[in-house]
């Protein structure tokens, strides 16, 4: 799975962000995987296109979500389509499953929870067609203090807790090894395992949580990698992290956090309409404003 997921990700990654923060109809430059895993990032930004004014009064838009950021950026969403006659219903999920396939079974317009790499990957585990229609923000994983307060006071065997999903455990094998914690072999990708440690010279013993888990769980683990939602979530601040991925590295790209719809909906202007306000001014200052950091826009 995970070297199937590499391939695909070269392509469909292109595939995923086509909308960037356009409403569906403008390719945005993504990042491509070399043979070695090392990834390019775009070096060009694509300008939104206008569409066409449509009478979208009266539409209801029923959007699933992560309770924090997702939902909360999305109240903001509700209030801007408001002024277009449009209804924003939000609907809250704890896991990363379900709203992707309601998406799917059209139960769910479009979901907003996800970065776009999970995404590519769900739909080559479960065979579905979902598209992003905007990309929106980045949330930096972060490495978070349980019983041990710094990495320096890490001891040999020290428990490290990471998410078991296999995208997000990548990403957290791949900050632990940028603190030099563990050493992983040189062609793991995106998507390191645990069998792709090369190097664990103070035989920390990896634990792998489901993600939504990893919160409740610090206190008996010496530290913990947390996605960024549920660090969020959970009240934890970037700011109090002993480590974050860097800004300018890979994580505002390959995990950049989409609008994700079934793909025949891409140019449903009721669609673009939504994609355009999680896109404006006004969402972007809210997360400038209200997240310090822990979530960060890209558009």
């Amino acid at each position: 799975m995970k070297k199937f997921a590499s391939l695909l990700l070269s392509g469909a990654l292109t595939v995923g962000l086509l909308a960037g923060c356009s409403g569906g109809t403008t390719a945005t430059p993504t990042p491509t995987s070399t043979a070695n895993g090392d990834w390019i990032g775009p070096t060009e930004s694509a300008a939104p296109t206008e569409t066409a004014t449509t009478d979208l009064s009266g539409t209801t838009l029923k959007v699933g979500a992560s309770p924090a950021p997702h939902a909360e950026i999305l109240e903001v969403v509700k209030d801007l389509l408001a002024e277009q006659g449009i209804t924003l219903e939000i609907v809250e999920f704890d896991d990363y499953i379900l709203p992707n396939q309601a998406v799917e079974d059209g139960s769910l317009d479009a979901n907003y929870f996800q970065h776009i790499t999970y995404m590519n990957n769900f739909n080559v585990e479960y065979g579905t067609h979902l598209a992003s229609a905007a990309a929106v923000h980045y949330e930096p994983f972060g490495i978070y203090a349980g019983k041990t307060a710094s990495l320096d006071e890490l001891q040999d065997g020290a428990q490290i807790a990471v998410p078991n999903d296999t995208t997000n455990e990548g990403r957290a094998l791949l900050l632990l090894q940028e603190q030099g914690l563990i050493t992983l072999t040189e062609d793991c990708g995106l998507e390191p395992t645990k069998d792709d440690i090369a190097e664990n010279p103070h035989n920390y013993e990896i634990v792998e949580l489901e993600a939504k888990l990893l919160p409740t769980t610090l206190q008996d683990v010496d530290i913990a990698v947390i996605n960024g939602n549920y660090a969020i979530d959970a009240g934890l601040k970037v700011s109090d992290a002993l480590a974050i991925e860097a800004a300018d590295g890979t994580a505002a790209t390959a995990y950049v956090n989409v609008l994700a719809v079934k793909e025949d909906r891409l140019d449903d202007p009721a669609i673009q309409a939504l994609a355009k306000a999680l896109c404006s001014q006004e969402v972007k200052d809210f997360i400038d404003q209200t997240y310090d950091g822990a979530v960060v826009a890209v558009f």
